[in-house]
């Protein structure tokens, strides 16, 4: 039988480059509006993408009857989630945030996953993914910035909390479509509509940029964003996601916040608590164990 190491492999490297865009990103943050940025993001690597799908197979295209498909999945997984990213950390803390936002999305997917897949969720799954969540809450809440879920902070946390849900499902609405084509044209169609439902968002940012004033660490944001978090990494997560289920590769985002915290150490000289730590470790035995356990899927066989 063939190991999927290799796939837990994948998904622990796609959430180390997306856990250190948290302080790459912070770079551009100094240029451009959030939703501009988020754009050329995903703009730049668009093209990037057409070309890479039509060179390995040759063809671009997909059934008419499957666009409306890819464009609801690019609406929710790039457009709403992107835009609910950025209003969340303006509402809330950006403790509150990290916790919200990535701590409930395996749940969410576990939860959801019968409804669009046919795996199972295993003891050793739920175990395994109870202890990352132990790992996650230590490295969230012991930063310098605890998580405060006051009052005055509910819009924000509600949107956060939003995002873990909207993001399971948009992860979970993928796999069928990856049934039927390759995890590169799934993610070349679904970031091709979400940037297309993007760009309005965009108008009055674009007049704000200083072009000439570019400096090299917002070129590097730039490249980093593009090739690495949209096109090397999309791919990636979601051919991993395919051959090891969603409900386990998820848990994988539980990497996001150790790697985020190590960029901000290497970066911008932000501590790294003894709790930060410690939640790190307990994460990866988490992880482990839930890599140990075999994909099962129900054995009915849809005809």
């Amino acid at each position: 039988m063939k190991s999927n190491y290799p796939y837990y492999l994948g998904l622990i490297l796609v959430s180390i480059i997306w856990g250190a865009n948290f302080g790459i990103s912070r770079w551009a943050m100094e240029v451009f509006t959030a939703e501009v940025f988020v754009f050329l993001r995903f703009g730049l690597a668009i093209p990037l993408l057409f070309m890479l799908l039509y060179k390995l197979e040759g063809s671009i295209m997909v059934e008419k009857r499957d666009i409306l498909k890819f464009a609801v999945i690019g609406f929710f997984g790039v457009t709403i989630l992107e835009l609910l990213v950025m209003y969340s950390i303006k509402y809330t803390t950006l403790a509150n945030a990290s916790l919200l936002n990535v701590a409930p999305w395996p749940i969410f997917a576990a939860l959801f996953a019968p409804l669009f897949t046919k795996e199972k969720l295993t003891r050793k799954v739920v175990v395994g993914g109870a202890i990352a969540f132990v790992g996650v809450a230590l490295i969230i809440t012991g930063g310098d910035e605890g998580v405060d879920l006051s009052s005055q902070y509910m819009l924000g946390n509600m949107l956060a909390l939003s995002i873990s849900l909207i993001g399971a499902i948009y992860n979970l609405a993928c796999m069928p479509l990856m049934k039927k084509y390759s995890a590169l044209k799934v993610t070349t169609w679904f970031i091709f509509f979400g940037t297309a439902f993007l760009f309005p968002f965009t108008f009055n940012g674009w007049s704000d940029v200083a072009w000439s004033n570019l400096s090299f660490p917002i070129w590097i944001a730039i490249f980093y964003n593009v090739i690495l978090c949209t096109l090397v990494a999309f791919i990636v997560w979601n051919f991993s996601m395919n051959k090891v289920g969603a409900t386990k590769a998820n848990f994988y985002r539980y990497v996001v916040p150790a790697a985020a915290a190590i960029a901000g150490a290497m970066f911008f000289n932000e501590p790294i608590m003894f709790a930060q730590i410690l939640g790190a470790i307990i994460i990866m035995s988490g992880l482990l164990l839930i890599g140990f356990e075999k994909r099962k899927v129900l054995e009915n066989k849809i005809k």
